[in-house]
């Protein structure tokens, strides 16, 4: 490499929840969207704000931008007058009314304040760990009495979103050290403060990232609404162009698959500019699943790049079509790190380092963190090194920007301080975004056909395939057939724009990738009875009554996972 040349890094944060609400009485489910919030979000531009030197590329999912947004509302109304907060857990810290001590529900509650990393969260806040650890002792044995009031209950909701607290927040604002030191006892005062502090956080959250944009340090990209995995609503068959083995659903294909992806796009583009005031440059196709057909829609829709796996490339690089840029990677396989022309498709493909991104996902956590970026650095430096033409290379890091960190100590603080602030003043190295980086128009290598698949292991083995994720897909396709049905019977106004939200919710990506035997029992229990929900809910808008079966589980879950099951490698 010409030592005066550095070489591009980019880093796309992906931030995705999917939507926990029942669609029509909005009540939320379950806390996990304002709880990363709180905890990842918040840090992650924070650690970018503290570095002005560093770029990166942040991909908000639309339905994440709106239970944002509505959580942001909420709070801002029950601090001024008192409205009701649609979310069990968070409504702890308000004067909302309780269930009563020893009833079912009170004990749900109390549960629910231990849904955190038992490491890195609850062990790290003595009071906290003691609070957990009276209700591990009494739920081990039957034998005894229960004691619990509600200020034991309040001390634990307290702690629960302490723990969930962004660790920049934690270092910088004294009254959350003050409410810490305060150890139990938490008062409506002491809840009330830190109801104001949460919707500080919430309230400020979209904007900030705005902010990020604006200034250009920041690129914010969007993907499809509600986070489906397009290739399959447009075609079960392009599952096997990876898997020519694979089972696939009874259904031969989605109904209407690509009208449906379309309005995802749509819809998706427009909740993004009502937020960030601007369009987008970029997609992250959820779960970065591509396909021919795909990324001609995407190029349709106006996007100028996408991204994907890297088993994605090599598995395309296998295809007679591709036989060309096979050879020429062969040759020189620093050309990897490069945008990637598909045909006469005129949206660009970037392929994610899938083992430098996992090593952040998976391997690092348990590092000092000046070894895990040092070692990092090193990987980094031997790529520029081997680029033959380094006004064309660019290394894509991409990876979950939420779920890692709470198994980093300090929510990954010291980590991604280090990382940013090496990668500020790094002689061979600099960071930047996709867009800006194609400004400088670097040539493409250039691919016939692209092998439909995702960033995990360049198929779509996590969403179809198995019997049960065929289960439920089998169990969507029948909801879509009578929602068209509805529709041409003359389904209309709100009720048609409530049922094609609906649908929407039913056709995202979540629900099928937690079916299995291979998930944890809690989380396929959880988003198998939220999939059921929501197409329980769609046949209830649509004036029709809802399957049977939709009351009985599809899926139980008993493995365990690296990290739970909420992120996977890129490679088996």
């Amino acid at each position: 490499m010409n030592s005066g040349t550095r070489i591009p890094v980019v880093f796309l944060w992906h931030m995705h929840q999917p939507d926990y609400r029942d669609c029509v009485t909005g009540e939320y489910y379950f806390p996990w969207t304002y709880l990363h919030a709180l905890k990842d979000y918040v840090d992650m531009a924070a650690h970018l704000e503290a570095h002005p030197g560093c770029k990166a590329v942040f991909n908000f999912v639309p339905i994440l931008i709106e239970q944002l947004a509505d959580y942001a509302s909420q709070l801002k109304h029950y601090l001024e007058r008192g409205d009701a907060i649609k979310d069990p857990l968070l409504a702890l810290l308000t004067s909302a009314e309780r269930p009563a001590p020893g009833s079912e529900r009170f004990a749900d509650l109390l549960a629910k304040c231990t849904r955190a990393n038992r490491e890195r969260i609850i062990e790290r806040f003595c009071p906290y760990r003691q609070l957990v650890n009276m209700l591990d002792t009494w739920q081990q044995d039957d034998a005894l009495p229960c004691y619990f009031n509600q200020q034991y209950l309040t001390d634990m909701a307290v702690w629960y979103h302490l723990g969930w607290l962004g660790e920049t927040v934690r270092r910088s604002d004294k009254r959350v050290t003050k409410l810490q030191e305060q150890g139990t006892g938490f008062t409506p005062e002491h809840c009330t403060q830190l109801l104001e502090i949460i919707h500080e956080l919430m309230a400020d959250l979209l904007p900030r990232y705005r902010r990020l944009a604006e200034s250009g340090q920041a690129e914010i990209i969007t993907s499809p609404y509600a986070h489906p995995i397009l290739p399959l609503l447009q075609d079960f068959a392009s599952t096997r162009e990876a898997m020519p083995d694979a089972l696939l659903p009874a259904a031969s294909h989605y109904p209407g698959g690509q009208g449906r992806a379309i309005w995802h796009l749509e819809k998706g583009l427009a909740v993004f500019k009502d937020h960030f005031g601007f369009r987008p440059k970029g997609c992250w196709a959820s779960e970065g699943s591509l396909s021919d057909s795909t990324l001609a829609l995407l190029s349709e829709v106006g996007f100028k790049w996408s991204a994907t796996g890297d088993s994605v490339m090599y598995n395309s690089l296998k295809l007679p079509a591709n036989e060309q840029a096979a050879q020429r990677i062969e040759q020189q396989p620093d050309k990897r790190h490069s945008v990637f022309s598909v045909a006469d498709k005129a949206t660009g493909v970037f392929f994610r380092d899938d083992g430098l991104s996992d090593k952040i996902g998976f391997e690092y956590a348990n590092w000092h963190a000046d070894d895990a970026v040092g070692d990092f650095l090193h990987h980094l430096e031997n790529i520029a090194k081997s680029a033959s033409n380094p006004e064309d290379c660019v290394i894509s890091i991409i990876m979950d920007g939420e779920n890692a960190w709470e198994y980093y100590p300090e929510n990954a603080y010291y980590f991604l301080d280090a990382l940013y602030a090496r990668l500020e003043d790094h002689p061979r190295l600099y960071t930047t975004t996709y867009s800006e980086w194609l400004e400088t128009t670097p040539k493409s290598v250039a691919l016939n056909s692209l092998c439909a698949g995702s960033w995990v292991y360049g198929t779509f083995s996590t969403w179809i395939a198995d019997s049960e994720k065929n289960k439920a897909w089998d169990i969507l396709c029948q909801a879509k057939l009578d929602y068209d049905s509805a529709v041409e019977a003359g389904l209309a106004g709100d009720s048609r724009r409530l049922a094609d939200l609906q649908l929407a919710l039913c056709e995202g990506s979540d629900w099928f990738w937690w079916f299995g035997d291979y998930n944890p029992s809690d989380s396929v229990r959880d988003f198998d009875y939220l999939f059921r929900q929501h197409v329980t809910n769609l046949y209830n808008i649509i004036g029709k009554k809802p399957p049977e079966k939709l009351a009985t589980p599809i899926s139980k879950g008993s493995g365990s996972p690296a990290n739970g099951g909420v992120m996977r490698q890129g490679h088996l």
